[in-house]
């Protein structure tokens, strides 16, 4: 049982400081940055806002977890779907600390070479969703500026860290779990020399590589010493570049989480940019430049660790908050909503998806004359409206939302 369990530790240590990095930017991107910016930079469909997006993600140290609920976020503020797939192509990639590590320990070519990659992916794949998935239905009706720049500073750390910690992880904290255990499992079967047996095919090796890249949990920096490693034993630069690219680019969590937030059409949008642009640098990296480029700087032994890895204890700790703040949200999320007076009336809704809708439903609501409470139970689909009121404003005002209400 221990060599089961351990990996999953392991693996959950190196994944979690970077999501409570994710989930509090996702907070304070929520409260702080006022709406209009993401609606006349990001929200439309166009190659400018893919370009943005790209632009703001190269340079953040977030890998393919922490990068999931900022993007997410992104997403339900208004951004539009090709500007947040752009977001998290180029994001998870590379980062300010990943460049400077890969400059130190595999050369200045490489550390050139990944945030190109990324750009430029980003940008491909960003585009592509503009142009073939076009319906773009974001989570309708975000918050608007006005009142999240009325609220006070204390207000709005409290704001953010409600959202960041609460309400993005009872969205999509199940599904980051499932992908934890999934990448742990596939973290057990593959043995450690499995990416050096066709040293000598170089295509063959990229395959192999992005085969089990693509679903393994790599942060962009915590892949350079693997990448340096296998390369002393023999792997090609083209399939080490494979493996720093595709490896933090996405993982099982990531993909879940695309898939049920962005659907079916954009995931698949988003893997194909990622393998194809991997392979393809990588077939140019080892048929096309010259390979002393890449070897000549590689540091070898165990020094290569990186002095941007967190110490154990800070791993650990942070591995402690997150179980706890998954438990705490998942907690409230369950928890029933409390039984009303008789004038308490229900109202099924059609079309919530996060607890984005479920706050603009019961903010809205509430505005309605006579209505003095209103609690939405996302998992049902119910609103319960307390007071004396015409239920046929409750309807029209969900209407007007966006949402469907379903009449029994």
């Amino acid at each position: 049982m221990e060599k089961y369990i351990t990996p999953l530790i392991e693996l959950l240590n190196e994944m979690s400081p970077y999501l409570l990095l994710g989930f509090l930017i996702a907070g304070i991107l929520h409260e702080f940055v006022p709406q209009k910016i993401y609606r006349t930079g990001l929200s439309k469909g166009n190659t400018r806002s893919v370009i943005l997006a790209a632009l703001f993600g190269v340079p953040l140290p977030l890998c393919s977890c922490g990068v999931i609920p900022t993007a997410m976020s992104l997403r339900r503020e208004g951004v539009s779907k090709g500007a947040t797939t752009s977001f998290l192509i180029s994001t998870p990639q590379t980062g300010v600390d990943s460049i400077l590590a890969t400059a130190s320990l595999l050369g200045a070519p490489f550390a050139l070479l990944r945030p190109i990659v990324a750009f430029v992916t980003a940008i491909i794949g960003g585009c592509l969703v503009n142009r073939f998935d076009k319906q773009d239905e974001a989570c309708s009706a975000p918050l608007d500026s006005s009142q999240k720049s009325n609220k006070s500073l204390w207000k709005k750390c409290v704001g953010a860290l409600e959202y960041g910690f609460i309400n993005m992880l009872q969205d999509i904290g199940k599904w980051i779990v499932i992908g934890l255990v999934v990448a742990a499992v596939i973290t057990i079967l593959v043995p450690d020399n499995f990416f050096t047996a066709y040293s000598d095919k170089p295509i063959v090796n990229m395959f192999i590589v992005m085969l089990f890249s693509v679903p393994m949990y790599l942060c962009a920096t915590g892949s350079i010493p693997i990448a340096a490693a296998l390369m002393l034993k023999g792997l090609s630069p083209g399939a080490a570049l494979v493996l720093l690219m595709a490896g933090p680019a996405t993982n099982v969590a990531a993909i879940l989480v695309i898939k049920k937030v962005m659907g079916l059409r954009t995931l698949l949008i988003y893997l194909s940019t990622i393998i194809a642009g991997a392979f393809a640098f990588g077939i140019i990296v080892d048929y096309l430049l010259p390979a002393h480029w890449f070897t000549s700087a590689i540091v070898s032994g165990e020094a290569a660790c990186c002095s941007a890895e967190a110490s154990v204890w800070w791993k650990s700790g942070s591995s402690i908050l997150f179980a706890l703040l998954l438990a705490a949200a998942f907690i409230l999320k369950y928890i029933k909503p409390h039984k009303h007076t008789t004038m308490q009336k229900e109202f099924k809704i059609k079309g919530m998806m996060c607890n984005h809708c479920k706050a603009n439903v019961e903010r809205n609501l509430s505005k309605i004359e006579g209505v003095t409470g209103v609690t939405v139970n996302l998992e049902q689909g119910i609103a319960y409206v307390e007071g004396s009121f015409d239920a046929g404003l409750v309807i029209s005002c969900i209407e007007n939302l966006g949402y469907e209400y379903i009449r029994e």
